[in-house]
């Protein structure tokens, strides 16, 4: 099972960095995207979790991990099977979270556009920068 989970997010992967285009990220157009995601996302340093979890920091982070929050029982064995939060990981995530975590708790159906899901990753790098 563990073997599959990590085929798919190959898979997943190449298939997102072969038809990325060459536009540059773009943080400004990510904040805006992230709008969709406040409605259950807080991203700052400390922040309570609300719905979601909190993204400050999320890319490099080991799925299923902020402290203080309940993750779904399938993020949580995710993260315990090596599930880590990187730009490759999160672009699949963002596009289909279903795809990557089947049982999670993610009511977002995702991101169809790869220059959203590219500029959402940007967005999330900055303001997960401590002023």
């Amino acid at each position: 099972m563990q073997r599959c989970f990590v085929l798919v997010v190959l898979f997943v992967t190449i298939l997102v960095a072969v038809a990325t285009t060459a536009r540059a990220q773009d943080a400004a157009s990510g904040q805006r995207i992230y709008n969709q995601c406040r409605a259950c996302h807080v991203i700052a340093k400390g922040a309570r979790a609300t719905l979601g979890p909190n993204l400050f920091g999320v890319i490099g982070r080991t799925a299923g991990t902020v402290e203080g929050f309940r993750f779904s029982t399938d993020m949580v064995e995710k993260g315990a099977a090596g599930l880590v939060w990187t730009e490759e990981a999160l672009r699949g995530y963002i596009a289909n979270p279903k795809l990557i975590v089947p049982k999670g708790s993610m009511a977002f159906a995702g991101l169809r556009s790869e220059q959203q899901v590219s500029d959402l990753i940007s967005y999330l790098q900055k303001a997960s920068v401590a002023p």
